[in-house]
Protein backbone atom coordinates (compact mmCIF):
# COMPACT_ATOMS: atom_id res chain seq x y z
CA UNK A 1 0.00 0.00 0.00
CA UNK A 2 1.45 3.48 -0.81
CA UNK A 3 1.43 5.91 1.35
CA UNK A 4 -1.76 7.77 1.54
CA UNK A 5 -2.85 11.19 1.64
CA UNK A 6 -5.62 12.96 3.71
CA UNK A 7 -6.09 16.81 2.27
CA UNK A 8 -7.56 19.71 4.87
CA UNK A 9 -9.49 22.49 3.57
CA UNK A 10 -9.27 24.77 5.98
CA UNK A 11 -7.70 25.71 9.17
CA UNK A 12 -9.60 26.66 11.63
CA UNK A 13 -11.27 24.40 14.63
CA UNK A 14 -12.86 21.75 12.70
CA UNK A 15 -10.17 21.37 9.68
CA UNK A 16 -6.61 22.26 12.48
CA UNK A 17 -7.99 19.56 14.96
CA UNK A 18 -8.52 16.89 12.30
CA UNK A 19 -4.84 17.45 10.45
CA UNK A 20 -3.28 17.47 14.52
CA UNK A 21 -5.36 14.01 15.48
CA UNK A 22 -4.43 12.71 11.77
CA UNK A 23 -0.70 13.37 11.92
CA UNK A 24 -0.80 11.81 15.96
CA UNK A 25 -2.45 8.70 15.00
CA UNK A 26 -0.90 8.23 11.40
CA UNK A 27 2.95 9.34 12.16
CA UNK A 28 5.07 9.06 9.13
CA UNK A 29 2.61 6.23 7.81
CA UNK A 30 0.21 9.08 5.96
CA UNK A 31 0.75 12.57 4.62
CA UNK A 32 -1.72 15.38 6.17
CA UNK A 33 -1.86 18.61 3.51
CA UNK A 34 -3.60 21.27 5.22
CA UNK A 35 -4.69 23.99 2.06
CA UNK A 36 -5.71 27.25 3.76
CA UNK A 37 -5.63 30.87 2.61
CA UNK A 38 -4.41 32.77 5.73
CA UNK A 39 -1.23 31.29 7.37
CA UNK A 40 -2.63 32.02 10.85
CA UNK A 41 -5.08 30.38 13.05
CA UNK A 42 -7.47 32.02 15.27
CA UNK A 43 -9.32 31.38 18.58
CA UNK A 44 -12.27 32.74 17.63
CA UNK A 45 -14.54 32.73 20.68
CA UNK A 46 -11.67 35.67 22.09
CA UNK A 47 -12.55 37.87 19.46
CA UNK A 48 -14.89 39.47 21.73
CA UNK A 49 -12.43 40.45 24.08
CA UNK A 50 -10.58 42.03 21.30
CA UNK A 51 -13.48 43.73 20.07
CA UNK A 52 -13.91 45.53 23.63
CA UNK A 53 -10.33 46.35 23.96
CA UNK A 54 -8.75 43.70 26.69
CA UNK A 55 -6.84 41.52 24.44
CA UNK A 56 -4.40 42.64 21.38
CA UNK A 57 -5.04 40.22 17.71
CA UNK A 58 -1.46 38.61 18.44
CA UNK A 59 -3.21 37.17 21.42
CA UNK A 60 -5.58 35.12 19.78
CA UNK A 61 -3.59 34.28 17.07
CA UNK A 62 -0.82 32.65 16.13
CA UNK A 63 1.63 31.38 12.79
CA UNK A 64 0.57 28.01 11.36
CA UNK A 65 3.63 26.81 9.35
CA UNK A 66 5.98 26.65 12.21
CA UNK A 67 3.30 24.33 14.23
CA UNK A 68 3.14 22.61 11.05
CA UNK A 69 6.67 22.13 10.30
CA UNK A 70 7.29 21.13 13.61
CA UNK A 71 4.62 18.32 13.58
CA UNK A 72 5.14 17.02 9.95
CA UNK A 73 2.23 18.23 8.24
CA UNK A 74 2.11 20.07 5.09
CA UNK A 75 0.74 23.41 4.55
CA UNK A 76 0.00 25.05 1.29
CA UNK A 77 -1.06 28.63 2.00
CA UNK A 78 -3.98 28.71 -0.57
CA UNK A 79 -7.52 28.96 -1.38
CA UNK A 80 -8.94 25.85 -2.66
CA UNK A 81 -11.76 26.15 -5.68
CA UNK A 82 -12.31 23.32 -7.27
CA UNK A 83 -12.82 20.10 -6.69
CA UNK A 84 -11.99 17.22 -8.62
CA UNK A 85 -13.31 13.72 -6.86
CA UNK A 86 -12.91 11.67 -10.38
CA UNK A 87 -9.60 12.75 -11.31
CA UNK A 88 -9.49 14.06 -14.89
CA UNK A 89 -9.42 12.49 -18.05
CA UNK A 90 -7.13 9.05 -18.39
CA UNK A 91 -5.84 10.05 -14.51
CA UNK A 92 -8.28 8.92 -12.18
CA UNK A 93 -6.31 10.33 -8.85
CA UNK A 94 -8.87 12.99 -7.38
CA UNK A 95 -7.69 15.59 -6.69
CA UNK A 96 -8.21 19.51 -5.52
CA UNK A 97 -7.04 23.17 -7.37
CA UNK A 98 -5.89 25.85 -5.45
CA UNK A 99 -4.95 29.48 -5.95
CA UNK A 100 -1.76 30.47 -3.85
CA UNK A 101 -2.17 33.45 -1.36
CA UNK A 102 1.49 33.62 -0.77
CA UNK A 103 3.09 37.06 -0.83
CA UNK A 104 4.80 37.13 -4.09
CA UNK A 105 3.27 33.52 -5.06
CA UNK A 106 -0.46 35.20 -5.26
CA UNK A 107 -2.72 33.55 -7.94
CA UNK A 108 -0.35 30.84 -8.85
CA UNK A 109 -2.25 27.26 -9.71
CA UNK A 110 -1.49 24.87 -7.03
CA UNK A 111 -2.81 20.80 -8.11
CA UNK A 112 -2.95 18.66 -5.04
CA UNK A 113 -3.71 15.11 -5.20
CA UNK A 114 -5.58 13.30 -2.10
CA UNK A 115 -6.91 9.57 -1.14
CA UNK A 116 -9.14 11.44 1.30
CA UNK A 117 -10.44 15.14 1.64
CA UNK A 118 -12.11 16.84 4.61
CA UNK A 119 -13.73 19.84 3.74
CA UNK A 120 -13.82 22.16 6.41
CA UNK A 121 -13.60 25.40 5.00
CA UNK A 122 -15.85 27.40 7.43
CA UNK A 123 -18.31 29.75 5.88
CA UNK A 124 -18.31 32.48 3.68
CA UNK A 125 -18.91 35.67 6.07
CA UNK A 126 -21.77 36.89 3.40
CA UNK A 127 -21.93 40.86 4.34
CA UNK A 128 -22.77 41.67 1.05
CA UNK A 129 -26.18 39.52 1.32
CA UNK A 130 -27.49 42.81 3.53
CA UNK A 131 -26.42 45.93 1.74
CA UNK A 132 -24.24 48.46 3.89
CA UNK A 133 -23.29 45.75 6.21
CA UNK A 134 -19.83 44.97 7.26
CA UNK A 135 -16.31 46.73 7.83
CA UNK A 136 -16.45 47.76 4.39
CA UNK A 137 -19.79 49.23 4.84
CA UNK A 138 -21.04 51.09 8.16
CA UNK A 139 -21.28 48.55 10.65
CA UNK A 140 -18.67 46.48 12.27
CA UNK A 141 -17.50 42.58 13.33
CA UNK A 142 -15.97 40.38 15.18
CA UNK A 143 -16.21 37.80 12.91
CA UNK A 144 -12.06 37.51 12.28
CA UNK A 145 -9.07 39.41 14.48
CA UNK A 146 -8.82 42.36 12.15
CA UNK A 147 -12.35 42.64 12.29
CA UNK A 148 -12.82 42.49 16.19
CA UNK A 149 -9.30 45.32 16.41
CA UNK A 150 -11.04 47.60 13.85
CA UNK A 151 -14.03 47.30 16.39
CA UNK A 152 -12.06 47.78 19.58
CA UNK A 153 -10.84 50.96 17.86
CA UNK A 154 -14.54 52.41 16.97
CA UNK A 155 -15.26 51.93 20.64
CA UNK A 156 -11.82 53.66 21.69
CA UNK A 157 -13.11 56.65 19.70
CA UNK A 158 -16.59 56.44 21.36
CA UNK A 159 -15.25 56.51 24.12
CA UNK A 160 -13.44 59.42 23.81
CA UNK A 161 -16.62 61.07 22.53
CA UNK A 162 -18.51 59.94 25.45
CA UNK A 163 -15.47 61.66 27.98
CA UNK A 164 -16.79 65.04 25.95
CA UNK A 165 -20.26 64.54 27.23
CA UNK A 166 -21.68 63.39 23.64
CA UNK A 167 -24.11 61.01 24.18
CA UNK A 168 -23.65 57.42 21.85
CA UNK A 169 -25.94 55.25 20.71
CA UNK A 170 -24.41 51.20 20.00
CA UNK A 171 -26.51 48.65 17.92
CA UNK A 172 -24.77 44.80 18.48
CA UNK A 173 -27.05 41.99 17.07
CA UNK A 174 -27.44 40.19 13.63
CA UNK A 175 -27.19 41.61 10.34
CA UNK A 176 -29.73 39.72 8.49
CA UNK A 177 -32.47 37.63 9.02
CA UNK A 178 -30.89 34.11 8.49
CA UNK A 179 -27.70 34.67 10.46
CA UNK A 180 -26.22 32.18 13.07
CA UNK A 181 -23.87 32.91 16.05
CA UNK A 182 -26.15 34.52 18.07
CA UNK A 183 -24.27 33.71 21.05
CA UNK A 184 -21.20 36.40 19.85
CA UNK A 185 -23.51 38.85 19.40
CA UNK A 186 -24.85 38.22 23.10
CA UNK A 187 -21.16 37.58 24.26
CA UNK A 188 -20.14 40.77 22.27
CA UNK A 189 -23.03 43.20 23.97
CA UNK A 190 -23.11 41.82 27.71
CA UNK A 191 -19.03 42.90 27.08
CA UNK A 192 -19.46 46.24 25.78
CA UNK A 193 -21.77 47.02 28.34
CA UNK A 194 -19.58 46.35 31.08
CA UNK A 195 -16.35 47.87 29.66
CA UNK A 196 -18.91 51.00 29.08
CA UNK A 197 -18.92 50.77 32.93
CA UNK A 198 -15.11 50.12 33.43
CA UNK A 199 -14.65 53.21 31.41
CA UNK A 200 -17.19 55.42 34.05
CA UNK A 201 -19.07 56.48 30.33
CA UNK A 202 -22.01 54.00 30.74
CA UNK A 203 -24.45 56.69 31.58
CA UNK A 204 -24.29 57.87 28.39
CA UNK A 205 -24.55 55.23 26.78
CA UNK A 206 -28.29 53.67 24.96
CA UNK A 207 -27.29 50.30 23.97
CA UNK A 208 -30.07 48.23 21.80
CA UNK A 209 -29.32 44.50 21.06
CA UNK A 210 -30.68 43.67 17.27
CA UNK A 211 -31.64 40.17 16.53
CA UNK A 212 -34.16 37.94 13.94
CA UNK A 213 -34.21 35.59 17.10
CA UNK A 214 -38.24 35.14 17.81
CA UNK A 215 -37.55 35.49 21.29
CA UNK A 216 -34.12 36.40 22.98
CA UNK A 217 -32.29 32.96 24.31
CA UNK A 218 -33.18 30.99 20.80
CA UNK A 219 -29.41 31.39 19.88
CA UNK A 220 -30.61 29.14 17.03
CA UNK A 221 -31.10 26.03 19.20
CA UNK A 222 -35.10 27.20 19.55
CA UNK A 223 -33.76 27.85 23.13
CA UNK A 224 -33.39 25.78 25.87
CA UNK A 225 -35.01 24.88 29.40
CA UNK A 226 -33.16 24.69 32.59
CA UNK A 227 -34.03 23.30 35.93
CA UNK A 228 -33.34 25.15 38.70
CA UNK A 229 -34.38 25.77 42.51
CA UNK A 230 -37.25 22.97 41.26
CA UNK A 231 -38.33 25.11 38.66
CA UNK A 232 -37.78 24.95 34.71
CA UNK A 233 -36.95 28.08 33.39
CA UNK A 234 -36.64 28.72 29.57
CA UNK A 235 -33.51 30.47 28.12
CA UNK A 236 -35.80 34.04 27.22
CA UNK A 237 -36.48 34.26 30.69
CA UNK A 238 -32.82 34.14 31.81
CA UNK A 239 -31.80 36.11 28.95
CA UNK A 240 -34.40 39.06 29.52
CA UNK A 241 -33.18 39.02 33.23
CA UNK A 242 -29.60 39.67 32.02
CA UNK A 243 -30.00 42.39 29.71
CA UNK A 244 -32.53 43.82 32.24
CA UNK A 245 -30.19 43.90 35.19
CA UNK A 246 -27.65 45.54 32.55
CA UNK A 247 -30.16 47.91 31.02
CA UNK A 248 -29.77 46.90 27.41
CA UNK A 249 -32.81 47.65 25.50
CA UNK A 250 -33.68 44.52 22.55
CA UNK A 251 -35.54 44.47 19.29
CA UNK A 252 -36.13 40.39 18.02
CA UNK A 253 -37.84 38.71 15.90
CA UNK A 254 -35.93 41.69 13.09
CA UNK A 255 -34.35 41.27 9.38
CA UNK A 256 -31.96 44.25 8.29
CA UNK A 257 -32.99 45.22 5.21
CA UNK A 258 -29.68 47.66 4.79
CA UNK A 259 -27.96 49.98 6.49
CA UNK A 260 -26.62 53.86 5.86
CA UNK A 261 -24.16 55.62 8.11
CA UNK A 262 -26.09 55.87 11.28
CA UNK A 263 -29.48 54.06 10.27
CA UNK A 264 -30.36 50.45 9.47
CA UNK A 265 -33.96 49.83 8.02
CA UNK A 266 -35.69 46.62 9.13
CA UNK A 267 -38.51 44.78 8.22
CA UNK A 268 -40.41 43.10 11.40
CA UNK A 269 -41.83 39.37 10.97
CA UNK A 270 -45.13 40.79 11.26
CA UNK A 271 -44.52 42.32 7.97
CA UNK A 272 -43.85 46.01 9.48
CA UNK A 273 -41.31 48.23 8.94
CA UNK A 274 -39.14 50.52 11.00
CA UNK A 275 -35.36 51.76 11.51
CA UNK A 276 -32.77 51.57 13.99
CA UNK A 277 -30.48 54.90 14.83
CA UNK A 278 -26.52 54.12 15.88
CA UNK A 279 -23.34 55.91 16.43
CA UNK A 280 -21.72 52.41 16.44
CA UNK A 281 -22.82 48.90 15.42
CA UNK A 282 -21.66 45.41 15.16
CA UNK A 283 -23.46 43.13 13.31
CA UNK A 284 -22.71 40.05 12.22
CA UNK A 285 -22.99 38.45 8.38
CA UNK A 286 -24.98 35.65 7.71
CA UNK A 287 -23.01 32.73 6.42
CA UNK A 288 -22.96 31.00 3.09
CA UNK A 289 -20.54 28.43 1.59
CA UNK A 290 -16.90 29.38 0.35
CA UNK A 291 -18.24 28.72 -3.55
CA UNK A 292 -15.76 25.57 -4.04
CA UNK A 293 -16.56 24.01 -7.28
CA UNK A 294 -16.60 20.44 -8.44
CA UNK A 295 -16.31 18.61 -11.59
CA UNK A 296 -16.53 15.04 -12.84
CA UNK A 297 -13.42 13.40 -14.66
CA UNK A 298 -14.79 14.84 -18.37
CA UNK A 299 -14.57 18.32 -17.03
CA UNK A 300 -18.73 18.84 -16.19
CA UNK A 301 -19.99 20.83 -13.58
CA UNK A 302 -21.11 18.48 -10.47
CA UNK A 303 -21.45 21.26 -7.91
CA UNK A 304 -25.11 20.89 -7.09
CA UNK A 305 -24.68 16.87 -6.69
CA UNK A 306 -21.71 17.92 -3.84
CA UNK A 307 -23.06 20.65 -2.63
CA UNK A 308 -26.73 22.65 -1.14
CA UNK A 309 -27.74 26.10 -2.96
CA UNK A 310 -25.76 27.52 0.56
CA UNK A 311 -22.68 26.38 -0.69
CA UNK A 312 -22.33 23.95 2.29
CA UNK A 313 -21.52 20.31 1.36
CA UNK A 314 -23.95 17.70 1.66
CA UNK A 315 -23.59 14.52 3.78
CA UNK A 316 -25.33 11.95 5.22
CA UNK A 317 -28.22 13.95 6.14
CA UNK A 318 -31.60 13.74 4.94
CA UNK A 319 -32.32 16.71 3.42
CA UNK A 320 -35.55 16.35 2.15
CA UNK A 321 -37.83 19.37 1.91
CA UNK A 322 -40.76 18.87 5.50
CA UNK A 323 -42.88 20.41 7.39
CA UNK A 324 -41.40 21.35 10.93
CA UNK A 325 -43.89 19.10 12.62
CA UNK A 326 -41.77 16.31 10.58
CA UNK A 327 -38.56 17.22 11.37
CA UNK A 328 -36.44 14.32 13.51
CA UNK A 329 -33.10 14.44 14.93
CA UNK A 330 -32.21 11.37 12.87
CA UNK A 331 -32.16 13.66 10.15
CA UNK A 332 -28.71 15.48 11.25
CA UNK A 333 -25.58 13.41 9.85
CA UNK A 334 -23.89 11.79 12.19
CA UNK A 335 -20.47 10.84 10.12
CA UNK A 336 -20.52 13.65 7.19
CA UNK A 337 -19.30 11.82 4.38
CA UNK A 338 -20.57 12.56 1.12
CA UNK A 339 -23.30 10.37 -0.33
CA UNK A 340 -21.91 10.95 -3.35
CA UNK A 341 -17.82 10.12 -3.14
CA UNK A 342 -17.15 8.32 0.32
CA UNK A 343 -13.30 9.59 0.29
CA UNK A 344 -14.84 12.38 0.61
CA UNK A 345 -16.19 14.42 4.26
CA UNK A 346 -16.98 17.90 5.88
CA UNK A 347 -16.70 19.19 9.41
CA UNK A 348 -17.49 22.12 11.13
CA UNK A 349 -19.68 25.00 9.91
CA UNK A 350 -18.81 23.27 6.01
CA UNK A 351 -21.40 20.95 6.26
CA UNK A 352 -24.73 21.61 5.19
CA UNK A 353 -27.71 21.05 7.74
CA UNK A 354 -30.77 19.49 6.49
CA UNK A 355 -32.87 22.32 8.24
CA UNK A 356 -32.55 25.18 10.50
CA UNK A 357 -33.31 23.98 14.65
CA UNK A 358 -35.48 26.71 15.23
CA UNK A 359 -39.13 27.02 13.99
CA UNK A 360 -38.98 28.36 10.53
CA UNK A 361 -40.52 31.51 10.00
CA UNK A 362 -41.04 34.08 7.18
CA UNK A 363 -43.02 37.44 7.28
CA UNK A 364 -45.88 38.30 4.96
CA UNK A 365 -43.22 39.14 2.16
CA UNK A 366 -41.62 36.32 2.36
CA UNK A 367 -38.56 37.10 3.88
CA UNK A 368 -37.15 34.32 6.23
CA UNK A 369 -36.53 35.60 9.63
CA UNK A 370 -35.07 32.43 11.57
CA UNK A 371 -31.93 31.80 12.89
CA UNK A 372 -29.46 29.29 11.37
CA UNK A 373 -27.96 26.42 13.52
CA UNK A 374 -24.66 26.85 15.25
CA UNK A 375 -22.15 24.51 14.40
CA UNK A 376 -19.27 26.93 15.86
CA UNK A 377 -16.71 25.47 18.71
CA UNK A 378 -17.03 23.09 20.77
CA UNK A 379 -19.27 20.60 17.99
CA UNK A 380 -16.77 21.73 15.12
CA UNK A 381 -13.97 20.34 16.70
CA UNK A 382 -15.78 17.26 18.15
CA UNK A 383 -16.89 16.76 14.32
CA UNK A 384 -13.61 17.14 12.94
CA UNK A 385 -12.12 14.72 15.64
CA UNK A 386 -14.75 11.93 14.58
CA UNK A 387 -14.09 11.93 10.66
CA UNK A 388 -10.35 12.52 11.43
CA UNK A 389 -10.39 8.57 12.90
CA UNK A 390 -13.19 7.63 10.76
CA UNK A 391 -10.48 8.07 8.15
CA UNK A 392 -7.73 6.81 9.62
CA UNK A 393 -9.78 3.54 10.43
CA UNK A 394 -10.81 3.55 6.33
CA UNK A 395 -7.13 4.12 5.41
CA UNK A 396 -6.25 0.60 7.53
CA UNK A 397 -9.16 -1.49 6.03
CA UNK A 398 -12.83 -0.07 7.47
CA UNK A 399 -15.32 -0.39 4.56
CA UNK A 400 -17.75 2.40 6.16
CA UNK A 401 -16.80 5.12 8.61
CA UNK A 402 -16.42 4.26 12.22
CA UNK A 403 -16.94 6.86 14.35
CA UNK A 404 -19.70 9.52 14.19
CA UNK A 405 -20.91 12.81 16.09
CA UNK A 406 -24.34 13.61 15.24
CA UNK A 407 -25.11 16.72 16.76
CA UNK A 408 -28.56 15.22 17.97
CA UNK A 409 -26.85 12.67 20.06
CA UNK A 410 -24.04 14.82 21.27
CA UNK A 411 -23.96 17.39 24.15
CA UNK A 412 -21.72 21.12 24.07
CA UNK A 413 -20.66 23.49 26.47
CA UNK A 414 -20.18 26.96 26.18
CA UNK A 415 -18.72 29.56 28.30
CA UNK A 416 -20.39 33.24 27.61
CA UNK A 417 -18.02 35.95 28.98
CA UNK A 418 -20.26 38.48 30.19
CA UNK A 419 -17.85 40.82 31.71
CA UNK A 420 -13.88 40.65 31.93
CA UNK A 421 -12.05 41.78 35.19
CA UNK A 422 -10.77 38.84 37.77
CA UNK A 423 -12.77 40.15 40.73
CA UNK A 424 -15.88 41.51 39.14
CA UNK A 425 -16.45 39.66 35.94
CA UNK A 426 -18.80 36.90 34.85
CA UNK A 427 -19.69 34.66 32.70
CA UNK A 428 -22.24 32.40 31.80
CA UNK A 429 -21.80 28.85 31.43
CA UNK A 430 -24.59 26.57 29.31
CA UNK A 431 -24.43 22.91 28.65
CA UNK A 432 -27.01 21.59 26.62
CA UNK A 433 -27.72 18.13 25.89
CA UNK A 434 -28.23 16.86 22.61
CA UNK A 435 -27.60 20.24 20.60
CA UNK A 436 -30.35 19.12 18.30
CA UNK A 437 -33.24 18.45 20.50
CA UNK A 438 -34.81 15.14 20.55
CA UNK A 439 -38.35 14.78 21.11
CA UNK A 440 -38.60 11.21 20.66
CA UNK A 441 -36.22 10.73 23.54
CA UNK A 442 -37.67 13.88 25.78
CA UNK A 443 -41.01 14.29 24.75
CA UNK A 444 -41.36 17.29 26.76
CA UNK A 445 -38.20 19.12 25.85
CA UNK A 446 -36.51 18.07 23.66
CA UNK A 447 -33.29 17.49 25.89
CA UNK A 448 -32.32 15.50 28.83
CA UNK A 449 -32.80 18.68 31.49
CA UNK A 450 -30.12 16.50 34.13
CA UNK A 451 -27.43 17.86 31.34
CA UNK A 452 -28.89 20.69 30.39
CA UNK A 453 -27.08 23.45 32.95
CA UNK A 454 -27.14 27.55 32.77
CA UNK A 455 -25.26 29.52 35.26
CA UNK A 456 -24.00 33.17 35.18
CA UNK A 457 -21.44 34.13 37.87
CA UNK A 458 -17.57 34.49 38.80
CA UNK A 459 -16.90 31.29 38.45
CA UNK A 460 -17.50 30.73 35.05
CA UNK A 461 -15.30 33.86 34.06
CA UNK A 462 -12.63 32.11 35.36
CA UNK A 463 -13.06 29.24 33.30
CA UNK A 464 -13.48 31.24 30.26
CA UNK A 465 -9.94 32.83 30.85
CA UNK A 466 -9.00 28.86 31.68
CA UNK A 467 -10.37 27.99 28.28
CA UNK A 468 -8.52 30.72 26.48
CA UNK A 469 -5.13 29.74 27.68
CA UNK A 470 -5.82 25.68 27.30
CA UNK A 471 -7.51 25.78 23.48
CA UNK A 472 -4.40 27.93 22.23
CA UNK A 473 -1.74 25.84 23.97
CA UNK A 474 -3.81 22.63 22.59
CA UNK A 475 -3.83 24.24 18.87
CA UNK A 476 -0.06 25.43 19.45
CA UNK A 477 0.23 21.22 19.87
CA UNK A 478 2.61 21.57 22.59
CA UNK A 479 3.28 19.01 25.02
CA UNK A 480 0.46 16.26 25.85
CA UNK A 481 -1.87 18.81 23.87
CA UNK A 482 -4.16 15.81 22.63
CA UNK A 483 -5.07 14.97 26.70
CA UNK A 484 -7.05 18.29 26.32
CA UNK A 485 -10.83 17.56 25.54
CA UNK A 486 -12.62 19.28 22.97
Amino acid sequence: MSRPRVVILGAGVAGHTSAAFLKKWFGREAEVVVISPRPDYNWIPSNIWVGVGLLKASQVMFSLPPVYARNGITFHQAKATVLHPEGEGEDTTPFVEAESTLEGHAGERLRVPYDYLINATGPKLSFESTPGLGPKGHSLSVCTAPHATEASAALDEAVARMKKGDRQRFLVGTGHGTCTCQGAAFEYIVNLEFELRARGVRNLADITYLTNEFELGDFGMDGIHIRRGGYVTPSNIMTESLFAERGLRWVTQAHVQGLEAGRASLEFLDGSEGEERFDMAMLLPPFKGVGLQALDRQGADITDRLFAPSGFMKVDADYQAKPFEAWRASDWPSTYQSPAYPNLFAAGIAFAPPHPVSRPRQSPKGTNITPAPPRTGMPSAMIGKAVARSIYDMVWGAKRPTHTASMAEIGAACVASAGSNPFKGTAASITVFPIVPDFERYPEYGRDLNHTFGEIGLAGHWIKILLHHLFLYKAKMRTFWSLIPE
